[in-house]
């Protein structure tokens, strides 16, 4: 069998084409299925009443045992096209103590399992912090693919970004690559394409790398099978909307740019249009087998983004203080949430529309997203009970239900997905105290 570096040789096209090709069944390796993880975040708690399941039971109806169908709270809402694929798991909590406030260890034990470091960062009235102590479950699957030849990929993991504020702290970091070691999320859609599909320094740079792929990929097309010509038609496709995306820009910038006042972003209302187009690149790149491990950032810790466009003017951080008494902060909270939903939904059924590559089904199929939060209810700062809704069957968990625990620590959950993977000799991650029992048994 001819490889991608032979091919690209033969037909004398530049190395710039080469990640167009990384998916296509005629240069696949022998490894079995994939399996991919999208990790969905969104801040500041959760309205408990308007989210989650008023019971455990399935979401499908009949159930098995003939009982009705749970229904889905407001919030998940969005979620109801994909009933017979949603996971939802209540009474799985962060029990990390230690050093910094409840956002500081909310998000910065989220994926980590384990404690903050002292350190020089102040959140309230607790006592200070740090980075987190060791590496995120992210980062520990990703090892894991990375050490195995059939499962390793261009990219260990991708961290995408919406609105991530341009600081480096405790609240803006939930991915560790180990002790000390944030890993900084991209939440520039433009930055991230020059990452998958080339180096380039400035917009100007990356549409001629456009331009120029173009004839390179004619070329290839017109040597390759009809599955892989159809494959690398997409890619094609995603090239040419980020040409119109660019010249868009142009037009915008064409006068002198204005100097905008400060915290001008914290209320910006481009974040549904960063959403999406980061949305598409994640797609993207997980059908090209960039990576399988994919984490998706909204804002931060304590994040403030005022949502105009759901007619709410007011920071979500200052709404998710608000006493449950507050009716309207109530209602505008779920709003926020169910934006986030949506979000969570249309990633689904882009990856629900999307073919396989060289296998069977969609690509929801083949992967496992999971949206979460770093508490449970924003002004109790509580980390009982925190939002963790899974969506497709990347990993094999049985879905169609709502499952509740009896208060167990979310190490146990981090295991689980680690064990789906098929990283079964890892028994124990973060703090060994939380993971006594195992796995949680979600099959």
């Amino acid at each position: 069998m001819i490889t991608r570096r032979e091919l690209l040789r033969k037909l004398g096209v530049g190395a710039a084409v080469a990640p167009f090709l990384g998916n296509l069944p005629s240069f696949a390796s022998a490894a079995g299925a994939r399996q991919r993880l999208v990790i969905v975040f969104s801040p500041d708690g959760t309205v408990r009443e308007n989210f989650w399941p008023t019971s455990a039971g399935s979401f499908t109806a009949p159930a098995e045992d003939g009982t009705a169908a749970v229904e889905l709270r407001p919030i998940l809402a969005p979620l109801a096209p994909f009933k017979d694929r949603l996971l939802t798991l209540k009474g799985v909590g962060n029990k990390i103590r230690g050093d910094g406030d409840g956002h500081m260890r909310g998000i910065g034990c989220l994926l980590t399992g384990v404690e903050l470091f002292p350190g020089n960062i102040q959140g309230g009235s607790d006592t200070p912090a740090g980075w987190s102590s060791g590496l995120s479950i992210d980062q520990e699957i990703a090892g894991f693919l990375q050490a195995r030849p059939e499962t390793a990929t261009r990219f260990g993991s991708l961290e995408f970004g919406v609105l991530v504020p341009d600081r480096a702290d405790t609240w803006t970091r939930m991915v560790y690559a180990g002790p000390n070691k944030p890993v900084a999320p991209i939440d520039d859609p433009y930055q991230m394409f020059s990452r998958l599909y080339g180096s380039v320094k400035h917009r100007e740079s990356l549409r001629s790398v456009l331009d120029e792929l173009h004839e390179d990929l004619a070329r290839v097309s017109a040597a390759l099978p009809a599955e892989d010509r159809r494959l690398l038609e997409e890619h094609a496709d995603l090239v040419r909307g980020f040409e119109r995306e660019l010249a868009a820009e142009r037009n915008v910038s064409s006068h002198a740019v204005p100097v905008l006042e400060p915290g001008i972003l914290e209320a910006n209302d481009r974040m549904p249009t960063i959403s999406r187009m980061q949305i598409d690149l994640l797609v993207a790149a997980l059908a090209a087998d960039f990576t399988r491990v994919v984490t998706l950032q909204y804002t931060n810790s304590v994040g403030q983004p005022h949502m105009k466009w759901l007619g709410v003017d007011e920071g979500q951080h200052d709404l998710s203080h608000e006493p449950n008494s507050n009716v309207d902060a109530q209602e505008k909270l779920t709003r926020i949430n169910t934006w986030y939903a949506g979000e969570v939904a249309h990633l689904a059924a882009r990856l629900a529309a999307t073919p396989e590559p060289g296998g069977d089904g969609s690509m929801l199929d083949h992967t496992t997203i999971l949206w979460t939060n770093e508490l449970g209810e924003g002004n109790s700062h509580t980390r009982e009970d925190i939002p963790w809704v899974m969506i497709g069957g990347g990993l094999g968990f049985r879905t169609g239900r709502a499952v509740e625990f009896p208060a167990v620590p979310h190490n146990r959950l981090l295991l689980s997905l680690a064990h789906a993977f098929g990283h079964t000799g890892l028994d124990r991650f973060g703090n060994p105290d939380f993971c006594g029992d195992g796995p949680l048994a979600l099959g």
